[in-house]
């Protein structure tokens, strides 16, 4: 059996337990199945649990919340239907704490703040909408943001959603800062990026250990692509 390969170097695991498998997710790889047939994470994972301990027919592995696939950065993922179920209440009851980073092409006015939106989603052109009042049957989207400083000919923000909806961090800030996100030209970025990703990273993700109760904070380093570069500076911040 060979290794998958993209655990080649295990960069892409973050942490390890007998509950949990915390990931580095590369941009252009599906957290879960749809309908183009690709591999995505979840399998990719299994597949690793099934290596590393030998077993015989499928490992378990559990999906408990989802980032778009042109995004990179943490993904948790449940070894245990214990800890799928507690992680899956915790991600729905607003219980964990994200921060993303956005590198975008001006400098977002004013430079922190809270947005709130109603989001409606095509699902046939696969498109968020975002409104400023109430709209429809639209989902009410939060988020605080801040830029962080300049970072090469860019500018990196720092967002903390509040919500979990589709695009939220994408349509949000193109439609209420006017900044889309580096690469995103689905949402009014000029040219899209030579991998065709978008500089949106999962950075980090905190919450309470679905088992053990420890409180759990989990960062990924940034892609290693040019576009993210500066962005390491902040690192320490």
């Amino acid at each position: 059996m060979n290794r998958p390969n993209i655990w080649s170097e295990q960069k892409e695991i973050l942490f390890e337990d007998n509950h949990l498998l915390i990931l580095n997710k590369p941009a252009g790889i599906l957290v879960q199945g749809d309908a183009t047939g690709d591999e995505p994470l979840s399998d990719k994972a299994a597949e690793y649990l099934r290596f590393k301990y030998k077993k015989p027919g499928a490992a378990f592995i559990g999906v408990a919340h989802r980032i778009d696939r042109p995004v990179s950065g943490v993904v948790a993922m449940a070894k245990t239907s214990k800890a799928l179920s507690r992680l899956n209440e915790m991600f729905r009851d607003n219980k964990v704490h994200k921060t993303y980073w956005a590198l975008v092409g001006k400098r977002p006015e004013p430079e922190s703040g809270h947005l709130t939106h109603w989001l409606v989603k095509d699902p046939i052109r696969n498109v968020t909408k975002a409104y400023t009042e109430r709209h429809g049957q639209g989902l009410k989207a939060d988020l605080d943001y801040q830029v962080l400083g300049p970072a090469g000919n860019r500018f990196l923000i720092q967002v903390n959603p509040i919500t979990g909806r589709p695009h939220q961090i994408r349509v949000q800030l193109a439609t209420g800062l006017g900044t889309p996100i580096v690469g995103d030209v689905k949402y009014g970025f000029l040219a899209p990026l030579p991998d065709v990703s978008i500089a949106l990273h999962a950075r980090q993700l905190e919450f309470e250990h679905p088992v053990t109760k420890e409180a759990m904070c989990f960062r990924a380093p940034v892609p290693e692509m040019a576009h993210w570069e500066a962005a390491q500076a902040f690192y320490t911040r």
